[in-house]
């Protein structure tokens, strides 16, 4: 018995460092997303975190209509990165779990 709890805190260990290097991964994963007619431009990595905007002079003239293209194209950009970001985080702590009985529709 004490050996089984032994290897499932490896195991748990294990899920542990895979989400935590996925997760790093995830720095490097960029998710590019731009406004309709492409005046505004965000980057941001998959952990959501923003990496680069470029907005378009025209845009300057407008205060109200870049405020509302930042919000439209940075929830956008965020949505995607979040369906990335947990579907690969998902996937690593999954991948690494021991075989619980009754765990497998904790994970999902």
């Amino acid at each position: 018995m004490f050996g089984d709890m032994m290897g499932m805190m490896n195991k748990l260990k294990e899920a542990q460092e895979k989400v935590e290097a996925t997760k790093k991964r995830l720095d490097t994963v960029l998710v590019d997303e731009q406004s309709s007619d492409g005046l505004l431009k965000v980057t941001i990595t998959a952990n959501r975190k923003v990496k680069n905007i470029s907005i378009d002079d025209k845009l300057l003239e407008d205060k109200e209509q870049l405020e509302d293209y930042l919000v439209l194209t940075m929830n956008k950009a965020i949505e995607k990165a979040t369906e990335i970001n947990e579907a690969e985080i998902g996937a690593a702590a999954k991948d690494g779990m021991p075989d619980i009985p009754g765990m497998d529709g904790l994970m999902k």
